[in-house]
């Protein structure tokens, strides 16, 4: 074995090496011996000539301890030890550096310098020590300085786009240079403001043959890009991070390692007036960048020169635009290439690739490009197809194009050296072999061969021009054979399997410099070339970085001559400075990781400055198994990356969006994005274009986020699907985004440019196109069009072969201007839609400057956001659009409800005055913005909250009570997939709620996949919008002036999505729907017999919407205060109430008939009534003794009428006491023994008003011991009202007025609070004793039912017997509009100040629950009735709230003996359907009144089918029971209701089905035909169940014009269909007949009938089967013993 010799080199290193330990012994010795104290001063603020400021300390390189301080100080530094490591303890002393030599001299482009090195100690050998300085003035917003060496060659980077500056210098600059001499440094500082930008000051210029370095002190941390790394967040960490750059095959998985790109730019944001500069290097070496907080970067390279550029800017963008400018514009993509595009790495065979294309094509998704890895090729090589699993390949191919689809090949840059399969030969190797093009060994001879897919391989040299050529060649051999669209260039970082080459890399200065900078391995060589392998450009040290840029320039050359004069598409692994002009870039084999997702975002943003636009990563992740959320989230987000594709790896499950199902969430959201994508394509070409001629950035204006928080700039935003102002700015947002949802929103001020979506670009470039109009704060907009054939490889700066517009507008007005026009597109493009998103009012008077036809053109404004439909405007064209804006009557909010608004009352309100002619609509009315912001919104998976403040910019009302409350919160609850809650009330003070139990679930069980609705916060004024999550149809949206909260005024409205509602009461309606034409109805229980406009004895806030496609939803206002709604034809509706809170409640059905089952599913579901309940029923006011009820009852059985239950009014009882028997009844007690024994049932009624004037009366006697009665506030007093008892001893003089009456002979009467538990158990002993007298046995009432009445609660004096004492309270500042609007709240009840007591202990005022006085009376009553007989019984209440359907009926009143009466009670029961009480009906013939003939006929005949059927009418009138008139009439009263009676077990089911499901059984005929908009005007016609069709005549007629809806029909008395359906048409009806039609699908259960339920139960039964037009029929029955208690 030779001797070996050592190089000049290594004998240097051993020396080095030698001195290094000697004196690193003598430190350890000296360390030893002396000991190392830390508390120590640090030497750099002892010694003068070191850097003071530590965090400004530029760092020489780490080293370990203990030779750390002794490496330290033999290097001349300064040793500071610190307390952490991360902080250099080691740091450049002021000794190190250059000067200055011979001052500056100027140039023409600039200046010179010669400066020269200072004397210290060298870091890593061959310093050069002469070093020439040149500065460029290149630009007024450029500047550039480099330093060489004058006496040397070095290495520069050969770029393609940078020339060298031959001046002039440029004039006007924005930037000042100055040099400092010694030690040399430059600054560069911003002209306006003198704002240093770039000071070298911060430490020594080092610049020796292998170690390069210059350090910058900057203005700011805000510092963004060099790359290409794996940033988590976009700006820099300045704390002590370090950065290598230089190329290489690794992984994206976090850290700081290297990766594929080389980019040492970087943007500095100075501050928040967004003035910025950047700079960049111009070096391709290996190197690293360091930051430290100072803030300081730091450059420290491997060799070549130090070239600087610095770019100033007024904004980011600016600095962005100098920046490409100098290195190069981005490529202009062809418009296919923005398409959603599909890949995987091992697709197994062609076969497998065909399904995957196909399945996805079935599911309709957008898909433009389908990819091939390298598992296409035969053996992984290059220019090769696999001939046996992919032998189809180029007619798969064939097949793209015909489906409008593009394929695009992947090209490694590695070239096998063995033959193909059979020993063929591999001519691609032959042919490059011929030409040398390859890279070669440090001989510059021998081709350096590594490994990488195909085996052995050599690498081409593209720098090597001769390379290009043959690289073209093969391109062009290769499309020969597959029509391929475009090429993926991989691995040309440049990567190998093997380190260096198969000969090893020599140990050479190049391959182990003595400085490596801190990249992946420590090691140069690792997974590449040997650094001194020869290219054209010279070593591989200097031009390693610069691979896959010059393979780009190749590949470039390569489309120009495959695709000539197309731009096709070159994606790019590896990239440099100045790619971006013929490459786009993808970041990288990621992972299917929620890292990997978020690390993209920055990862974009990066290449957009580095002049890279067309970027993206593998949506879905590269690596690993994805989950379906994931992948679901990527698709969402990946669909707004501007290279837009789904790509993984092998071995991985397949993630195409198909794989995951048809109809999975994730293929219906990539639909939705991909589909919104392709609409907005001519938004992202043209800002591709911008990119392309002006270098702007790409990136959509969209805030587009994977996760729940955000940051929402300072802008308008607007909500890209609902085109609703999103409420944050200038503010971290908490959005919640459910399963197949992104946070995607468009900027106020800008235009965006759409066109219909297709499949693929090829169709939807046919498609008409339109405009996205978000207007900013000033109601303005600008935006622009780029267009041309979407792939001509033409130069858009001269503007050939394209159209370009802008679009304006400001002022009502749309200015569609062609800035430049030398394109025809084929298809004829017209501008068909524009939507506004942001304009406050209807637009009116749409006009076009030039002469185009507007007959098909609609307008329509909602949720201020205008559609304008039907236009033909050709692209290519110019246009003025104008329109007039005014705010419709329709859309004035009344700001002054109360009767008698004046100007002066209203503008000192700031509300605008402006009186018109058109009946009810408000002259007053509020303006846009009055109400509440935004102030914080908090999301959660079950719901949100929000924070309000009021707008203080307008006036309170007068009165402090009015005052409004300035904030406020708003919990929306998510409380299951079809219903939710939203509650507005004043969260720093505890205001009154409804003490109403509702059922809800304890916690909330909805999903966001299963939800109907989705919900959304608006601005500017508050709002909350709720959308059907089906269909896209608001529902409710509150987001309209006025909402004002306060304490005694509270007013909230909302626009509806139609027409069509029905609901809230208690009021007489004169149709089912409410009228919308500027209607108000109050709502206040009162002692209130039914009269238009008049509010009667309930509360129910709710109503049932019907959309316009048929869906309905039901919304409940949980509020007991008194109130009123206005309906006003926008549609919309506005609820005032005088104290509580909102607490709103929605059902989303979406059938009319499951709002009513999922909102009884909320309060309750109706009461069960026994059977004998459902059968007829008699009362009278005035029956004058038990011999009269007697007689009655056995007229009734002669006649053999039907009949089941007999009442006693008030007249039972002696002068009108409750739980007292008048002697005229005596005979009571024995007459209902006697008919109760004949099957029948006797109901009583009770009043809730006890006199407090007698003597030994127990009910009061035993009610003041037990505390049950109301009382004045903190007081003891009872509130005295007057009912109907009697003072004892007096005789009521009946001429007298009433009045006079009420004031001479009505005693004292007290009213139980039934909040109480003690007065329930108060009130059941006196029903137990009554029912059974535990004294008087012979008085007992075996009653089987409660007839409560007078509930609301009513008094015959206003307020109590000594009048009120709180003014404010009965006459509040707002009065709702009540019929006692101008009387006060206590006319007719009790004075609102009295106090009543809950369960709980809790105090509340009657002002308060006033309303639900009768609903707390109900539930008390029903189990005292059931606790009292042991059996169902029934209740029948007056007064009602929601969910007093749970326990009791409900009649509709003291109504009148008119004809009128009979379809308004249609409209009642109906309503009351809505409300979950079941049981209900109206006095059959009238209340008042004496009842005519002929009217009293058709009310028993539709009377029989009120599910409570009663004949009942007042005193003083005549009778009108059946047997009352004559025969002919008994015979009618008695076959009708035989039919009844036959259809008892068919009620009693139906009766069930609303127990259980909380079906309707009165049920309007919409709910069964809803998708007939006939049936939603239909109230003078009902359904029992789904089944039965009842057309009672309602006027004196023999025709009854009926509405037969679209289903087969059948005569019910003659079993025969009728044959028509779906129409109008006049029934016969002679006075004996009520027409009833039986639905074909549906079985009936009958019996036969008796003349009560206790014999017709007992009788023989049978089914009436109604087939269908498909010979089908179902029905069911419930059948139980009729009475007992919970047997059902």
């Amino acid at each position: 074995m030779g001797k070996k010799k050592f190089s000049g080199l290594e004998i240097s290193l051993i020396v080095l090496f030698c001195l290094v330990v000697i004196v690193a012994l003598a430190g350890l010795c000296l360390y030893f011996s002396l000991g190392w104290d830390p508390t120590i001063t640090p030497l750099s603020n002892r010694v003068s000539n070191c850097y003071l400021v530590l965090i400004s300390a530029i760092n020489i390189i780490k080293f370990f301890l203990p030779l750390k301080q002794s490496l330290c100080t033999l290097r001349g530094c300064c040793w500071s030890p610190q307390n952490e490591t991360s902080i250099p303890w080691c740091f450049f002393s002021k000794s190190h550096g250059y000067k200055v030599e011979g001052g500056v001299t100027q140039t023409n482009t600039g200046f010179v310098a010669k400066l020269t090195r200072l004397p210290s100690p060298s870091l890593f050998g061959n310093d050069i020590t002469t070093v020439q300085l040149t500065g460029e003035y290149q630009t007024t917003n450029r500047f550039r300085f480099k330093l060489t060496d004058p006496n040397k060659k070095r290495f520069e980077v050969p770029h393609e786009n940078v020339k060298a500056f031959s001046g002039p210098a440029a004039s006007n600059l924005k930037y000042k240079v100055d040099i400092i001499q010694n030690p040399f440094g430059i600054t560069v500082t911003r002209t306006s403001g003198g704002k240093m930008l770039f000071d070298t000051r911060v430490g020594p210029l080092q610049y020796a043959d292998q170690y390069l370095q210059l350090s910058i002190k900057l203005p700011s941390s805000n510092i963004y890009g060099i790359g290409e790394h794996v940033h988590t967040q976009y700006r820099h960490d300045v704390n002590w991070r370090t950065w290598p750059i230089f190329t290489r095959d690794a992984f994206p998985n976090g850290g700081t390692h290297n990766l594929y790109g080389a980019h040492t730019f970087f943007l500095c944001l100075e501050d928040n007036s967004g003035a910025s500069f950047g700079v960049f290097l111009m070096n391709s070496n290996a190197m690293e960048f360091a930051l430290q907080p100072a803030p300081a970067a730091t450059y420290r390279t491997t060799g070549g020169i130090l070239d600087f550029y610095v770019f100033l800017g007024d904004t980011p963008e600016q600095v962005v635009q100098e920046y490409v400018k100098l290195v190069g514009m981005p490529a202009m993509p062809s418009y296919w290439s923005l398409g959603f595009q599909l890949s995987r790495w091992n697709y197994t065979s062609l076969d497998e690739l065909k399904v995957v294309v196909e399945r996805n094509r079935a599911i309709g998704i957008p898909y433009e490009i389908q990819y091939t890895d390298i598992d296409y090729m035969e053996e992984k090589k290059d220019f090769t197809y696999d001939e046996v699993k992919f032998k189809d390949l180029p007619n798969f191919a064939v097949n793209l194009h015909n489906h409008g689809q593009k394929y695009i090949i992947i090209l490694d840059p590695a070239i096998a050296n063995s033959p193909r399969l059979n020993n063929a030969p591999y001519l691609s190797y032959d042919r490059g072999m011929q030409k040398k093009v390859w890279v070669n060994e440090s001989d510059g001879l021998t081709e350096l061969i590594g490994e990488v897919w195909p085996g052995l391989t050599v690498f081409p040299d593209y720098t090597n021009p001769e390379c290009t050529n043959w690289w073209t060649e093969e391109c062009e051999l290769f499309y020969d054979q597959v029509k391929y669209d475009g090429i993926w260039i991989d691995m040309n970082e440049i990567s190998s399997f093997i380190r260096g080459s198969i000969l090893g890399c020599q140990q050479n200065n190049l391959n182990y410099p003595p400085f490596t900078p801190s990249i992946l391995d420590g090691l140069m060589y690792s997974k590449t070339l040997c650094m001194d392998a020869v290219q054209s450009w010279g070593k591989h040290y200097d031009v390693h970085s610069l691979y896959g840029y010059s393979m780009t320039l190749s590949t470039d050359k390569a489309i120009q001559a495959v695709f000539p004069g197309k731009r096709s598409l070159t994606i790019s692994r590896s990239t440099f400075a100045g790619s971006g002009k013929y490459t786009g870039h993808w970041l990288g084999d990621n992972a299917a990781t929620w890292n990997d997702l978020k690390w993209a975002i920055p990862g974009m943003l990066e290449f957009n400055l580095f002049g890279i636009p067309y970027i993206g990563a593998d949506i879905c992740g590269f690596f690993d198994n994805v989950t379906e959320e994931l992948c679901r989230r990527w698709m969402q987000v990946g669909a707004f990356y501007p290279f837009c594709r789904n790509h993984n790896a092998e071995n991985y499950a397949p993630q195409d969006p198909a794989v995951f199902g048809a109809d999975s969430v994730l293929v219906r959201s990539s639909k939705n994005y991909l589909n919104i994508r392709y609409t907005l394509l001519p938004y992202l070409y043209t800002l591709f274009y911008k990119a392309h001629t002006q270098g702007d950035v790409s990136l959509f204006s969209f805030q587009g986020v994977e996760t729940v928080t955000a940051y929402i700039p300072d802008a308008v935003w607007y909500d890209y699907e609902t085109g609703g102002r999103v409420v944050w700015r200038k503010q971290q947002a908490e959005m919640y985004l459910p399963a197949d949802k992104l946070g995607l929103h468009l900027r106020g001020g800008y235009i965006f440019p759409i066109q219909q979506p297709a499949n693929t670009t090829l169709y939807s470039r046919k498609n008409s196109m339109g405009l996205i109009i978000a207007l900013d704060d000033n109601k303005e907009a600008a935006g622009d069009l780029f267009w041309d054939d979407g792939e001509s490889r033409v130069n858009h700066t001269r503007q050939c072969m394209t159209t370009y517009s802008e679009y304006l507008i400001f002022q009502n007005s749309l200015k569609m201007n062609v800035l430049h026009m030398n394109y025809i597109d084929p298809n004829n493009l017209m501008f068909e839609e524009i939507k506004i998103f942001g304009l406050p009012l209807q637009p009116t008077i749409l006009t076009v400057s030039v002469n185009v036809s507007l007959k098909n053109c609609s307008l329509f404004n909602f949720l201020q956001v205008t559609h304008v439909t039907g236009l033909q405007l050709e692209l290519g064209k110019s246009y003025l659009l104008e329109w007039n804006q005014e705010l419709n009557n329709n859309e004035r909010f009344d700001c002054h409800p109360s009767p008698n608004a004046t100007q002066q009352e209203c503008e000192a309100l700031n509300c605008i005055w402006n009186p018109v002619s058109t009946d009810n609509v408000p002259s007053c009315y509020y303006p846009s913005e009055y109400g509440y912001s935004v102030s914080q919104i908090t999301y959660t998976s079950s719901g949100l909250s929000v924070n309000l403040n009021r707008n203080g910019n307008y006036a309170n009302r007068a009165a402090t009570s009015t005052t409004s409350i300035n904030t406020l919160r708003l919990d929306v609850t998510y409380h299951d997939n079809n219903m939710l809650q939203f509650k507005i009330y004043d969260y720093s003070n505890k205001r009154y709620e409804v003490p109403v139990p509702l059922n809800i679930p304890s916690s909330p069980t909805s999903t966001y996949e299963n939800r109907l609705y989705e919900v959304a916060i608006q601005n500017n004024p508050f709002g909350i919008q709720i959308r059907r999550k089906s269909t896209g149809t608001i529902i409710w949206d509150s987001q309209v002036p006025g909402f004002t909260f306060s304490d005694m005024f509270i007013q909230i409205s909302t626009r509806l999505p139609s027409q069509y509602i029905y609901g809230f009461g208690e009021n007489e309606h004169t149709m089912f729907r409410r009228d919308m034409n500027w209607h108000t109805w109050g709502m206040f229980a009162k002692d209130q017999p039914p009269g238009y406009k008049l509010n009667s004895y309930g509360v129910h806030p709710f109503y049932m919407g019907l959309e316009n496609d048929g869906n309905a939803h039901g919304v409940l206002l949980l509020n007991s205060n008194a109130m009123d709604v206005t309906f006003q034809p926008t549609p919309a509706l506005t609820y005032r109430t005088i104290g509580g809170i909102l607490d709103f409640y929605m059902v989303l059905g979406p059938t009319p008939e499951l709002v009513v089952q999922e909102y009884t599913a909320l309060i309750g579901r109706p009461v069960m009534p026994p059977y004998w309940s459902l059968g007829f029923q008699l009362c009278r006011y005035g029956y004058k003794n038990d011999t009269e009820v007697s007689d009655l009852y056995e007229a009734m059985k002669t006649a053999q009428i039907p009949y089941d239950v007999q009442y006693t009014d008030i007249d039972y009882m002696e002068r009108q006491l409750d739980f007292t028997l008048s002697p005229d009844f005596a005979g009571l007690p024995a007459l209902v023994d006697r008919m109760k024994k004949e099957g029948m049932r006797f109901i009583i009624i009770l009043d809730p008003a006890i006199s407090g004037n007698e003597t030994n009366y127990l009910a009061y006697t035993r009610g003041v011991q037990e505390d049950v009665f109301i009382k004045w506030p903190n007081s003891s007093e009872i509130v005295w009202g007057k009912v109907w008892p009697d003072f004892p001893n007096v005789v009521v003089n009946e001429s007298l007025d009433w009045d006079t009456q009420v004031e001479l002979y009505r005693a004292y009467a007290a009213f139980p609070d039934f909040f109480r538990n003690s007065t329930a158990q108060w009130w059941q002993r006196e029903i137990r004793e009554y029912h059974t007298n535990p004294n008087q046995p012979e008085k007992s009432v075996k009653f089987d039912g409660l007839w409560i009445d007078m509930n609301e609660p009513a008094s015959f004096v206003h307020g109590s017997v000594e009048g009120c004492r709180n003014t404010e309270l009965n006459n509040p500042p707002y009065m709702p509009s009540l019929e006692s609007r101008s009387l006060g709240l206590s006319h007719k009840t009790l004075c609102m100040e009295s106090e009543q007591i809950l369960p709980d202990g809790t105090p509340v005022r009657h002002y308060d629950v006033h309303n639900l006085y009768g609903w707390s009376h109900v539930k008390p009553t029903y189990d005292a009735l059931q606790s009292t007989i042991n059996e169902r019984g029934i209740v029948i209440t007056r007064s009602t709230y929601p969910s007093s359907g749970k326990w009791a009926g409900h009649w509709l009143g003291d109504n009148t003996a008119a004809w009128d009466q009979l379809y308004k009670s249609i409209i009642g029961m109906m309503e009351f359907s809505l409300f979950g009480i079941s049981y209900t009906g109206a006095d059959i013939c009238g209340f008042f009144n004496d009842a005519e003939y002929y009217m009293c006929v058709r009310w028993m005949q539709l009377g029989a089918f009120y599910p409570f059927s009663r004949n009942h009418n007042t005193i003083g009138t005549k009778r009108q029971d059946p047997v009352s008139f004559d025969e002919k009439f008994e015979n009618i009263s008695r076959d009708i209701l035989n039919t009844r009676y036959t259809l008892l077990p068919y009620l009693y089911t139906l009766m069930y089905e609303a127990h259980v499901h909380g079906s309707t059984v009165v049920r309007p005929v919409l709910h069964e035909f809803v998708e007939d908009k006939q049936t939603w005007d239909v109230y003078k016609q009902f359904l029992w169940g789904p089944a039965l069709l009842i057309s009672p005549v309602l006027e004196n007629a023999t025709l009854v014009l009926a509405y037969i809806p679209n289903a087969r029909w059948y005569d019910y008395y003659t079993e025969e269909y009728i044959g028509f359906k779906g129409q109008f048409y006049n029934l016969s009806a002679p006075l004996e007949h009520i027409n009833l039609h039986i639905r074909g699908g549906y079985i009936i259960p009958w019996q036969d009938p008796a003349n009560n339920t206790f014999y017709s139960r007992q009788n023989s039964m049978g089914l009436t089967i109604a087939l269908d037009d498909n010979g089908f029929a179902y029905g069911q029955l419930y059948w139980d013993d009729g009475n007992s208690i919970g047997k059902f």
